[in-house]
């Protein structure tokens, strides 16, 4: 123990004396968790709709003005013919193109019913699909209210009682994407910090020269590790603390669940990250080339980790290769901690996963430091 308090010295003393890393670790990511969480937002809106009116009657004014106020669409023109319509698509000034056709109001009012052309811009598929079944509702709730369907509605509900169906949203009932967002963003940027500068660490010793140093004392291997992994295990708590004060302070999100079992699921999963950070570092031997294999690792745990498209819509493979990163259990358990108040109990798994990767990557960085004496 005397051993590894004079590594822990060394090394405190090193990171302290690095103006640039206490930066990176320590602003960086209180900087990115305030700004990321208010561009990173999956909710479409200010979608751009050109109208081509071939009625010009009081129900197609209408519905024009109920898609405007709707709070979701921008009308950036009328065109007169479908053709004109299409240039503001090709111009990139228009998203979806609604045609309504003539005798509009005469169908509604004598059939109840009267079809309209929607045409959407599917080069950015995510907000096509999210616009077009935006106006899809806007255009049936427009459907629902007329007068004559309303009648209809009413003399049909007489005759027959149907099923009626309630609903609710739990734990984010506002559906705001601030409280699906932010836990999320908090694990990536703890993932970044702990992944980058432990795989930089170890490979800046062979640099400088000290490694040769340190190789010829007695310091045995799980030692040296140990010194390398226990400074950024501290500091990476107090990132995820001061995380946690900024969710709370700016977003106002405070864990439902136990602070402790979050804390302990931090402590656990920053042993495994850390691990995989030395473990590059053992194979590495400038810092550029340790930077990029962390980079490419980070990449495909950032994508597969179910913080940007849900792991169960993922292909069986690519589901996985998703389990077998750490991150993926991070996130699965953060945000339920933090929105729905889960356990222990009900996250215990996930716990098993992530002490198995701990215990494996740090075992396998401790065997591949080759240390001469």
């Amino acid at each position: 123990m005397k051993v590894l308090g004079f590594l822990l010295q060394k090394e405190f003393r090193q990171m302290f004396r690095d103006k640039t890393i206490l930066a990176m670790m320590f602003m960086v990511p209180t900087v990115q968790l305030i700004i990321l969480p208010l561009a990173a937002n999956f909710e479409v809106k200010n979608i751009n709709v050109a109208f081509v009116d071939h009625d010009h009657s009081t129900y197609s004014q209408k519905l024009v003005n109920k898609i405007a106020s709707s709070g979701y669409f921008r009308v950036v023109g009328s065109s007169t013919s479908y053709n004109d319509a299409l240039i503001l698509v090709e111009k990139n000034e228009a998203d979806i193109v609604l045609e309504i056709p003539a005798g509009f109001e005469r169908n509604l009012i004598r059939e109840g019913s009267q079809k309209v052309n929607l045409s959407v811009d599917a080069i950015n598929g995510t907000k096509s699909a999210i616009g077009g079944g935006y106006l899809t509702a806007v255009l049936a709730d427009f459907s629902n209210s007329l007068d004559v369907n309303t009648k209809t509605h009413f003399a049909g509900r007489e005759k027959m009682q149907g099923i009626s169906i309630t609903y609710s949203d739990w734990f984010n009932p506002k559906k705001e994407y601030k409280y699906y967002m932010v836990p999320g963003i908090l694990v990536l940027l703890l993932t970044m910090v702990g992944g980058f500068i432990t795989a930089l660490n170890i490979v800046r010793e062979k640099e400088i020269g000290t490694i040769e140093q340190i190789n010829v004392t007695p310091i045995k291997k799980w030692q040296f590790i140990l010194g390398k992994l226990i400074p950024f295990w501290i500091v990476g708590m107090i990132v995820f603390t001061v995380g946690l004060t900024v969710m709370y302070i700016v977003y106002a999100i405070f864990p439902k669940g136990s602070i402790a079992v979050l804390y302990l699921f931090a402590a656990v999963y920053l042993v495994a990250l850390l691990g995989f950070g030395l473990l590059i570092s053992t194979f590495s031997n400038t810092q550029l080339q340790a930077m990029f294999v962390a980079f490419f690792f980070m990449m495909i745990f950032m994508l597969m980790s179910g913080f940007f498209t849900s792991v169960d819509s993922m292909p069986p493979w690519a589901r996985q290769i998703s389990n077998m990163t750490p991150v993926t259990h991070f996130i699965s358990v953060v945000r339920p901690i933090v929105l729905k108040g889960s356990g222990l109990l009900e996250t215990k798994m996930e716990m098993l996963y992530l002490a198995g990767f701990a215990v494996l990557l740090n075992g396998l960085a401790i065997l591949n430091y080759r240390k001469t004496t």
